[in-house]
């Protein structure tokens, strides 16, 4: 759910950066430019053999490129995910929606170290625009690794840049819940809900969507989903 929501909020924008040019790079721009429309549509493997076909053609394409790693990440296949971010940023160093997008691979590996370091060089640039989404990322990991602090400062940090931004708002209410924090826990949930696309405030909404989820998950994404329910009780 977190990549699909990652893919959406990035075909968007994604969808503005390559520009057509002549050529082999006009054509490479068509197959990328379809590639993004089958996202849309959630055609991911028609999506993946256009941004194939756009590679081929202009295997340097960092736009190309970072798209086909959250593909990747969608397919649940890390180790190449990793490589297309890498490679991203081979092109351009100071391409921050990859180390961001890197973090995130790391974080499923469960290389805490490498995802902080990631999600912190994508926050390093002055002109990433999306720092909120490093931030909120950075969060995520210090909150797996149990250092509720720097979780608390980092979702802080999201909110501030983006303050109807919900996700912070749900690690916000897991930090404090874990803190003993209920009623603060409460409140930061609301806010999620509140802002959430998904459930606009509708907390019974949320209730069910949740347990209905909690069917589904396993591991970490399970635990969260417990927690969330809890909290809801309070």
């Amino acid at each position: 759910m977190k990549t699909r929501n990652m893919l959406i909020c990035l075909i968007f924008l994604l969808s503005s950066c390559a520009t057509a040019g002549k050529g082999d790079i006009g054509r490479a721009n068509a197959h990328y430019q379809l590639g993004l429309s089958f996202l849309t549509e959630n055609k991911m493997q028609m999506a993946f053999v256009e941004f194939q076909k756009a590679l081929e053609i202009n295997p340097d394409d960092k736009e190309t490129l970072n798209v086909l790693g959250l593909v990747y990440l969608e397919f649940d296949d890390l180790q190449k995910a990793e490589e297309s971010f890498l490679k991203v940023i081979k092109v351009d160093s100071n391409y921050s929606e990859a180390y961001n997008n890197l973090g995130a691979t790391y974080g499923r590996m469960g290389r805490w170290s490498d995802a902080i370091n990631a999600f912190k060089a994508a926050i390093k640039n002055p002109l990433y625009k999306k720092t909120e989404l490093a931030y909120n990322g950075l969060g995520d990991t210090y909150y797996r690794l149990g250092r509720i602090d720097e979780a608390i400062d980092s979702y802080k940090e999201a909110i501030k840049r983006v303050q109807d931004f919900n996700r912070p708002f749900y690690g916000l209410a897991l930090c404090y819940n874990a803190e003993g924090r209920y009623g603060d826990a409460a409140s930061a949930i609301k806010r999620a809900i509140d802002l959430d696309p998904i459930f606009r405030g509708d907390g019974d909404r949320a209730l069910e969507y949740f347990n209905n989820k909690r069917l589904e998950a396993e591991d970490e994404e399970l635990k969260n989903i417990n927690d969330y329910l809890e909290i809801l009780n309070y």
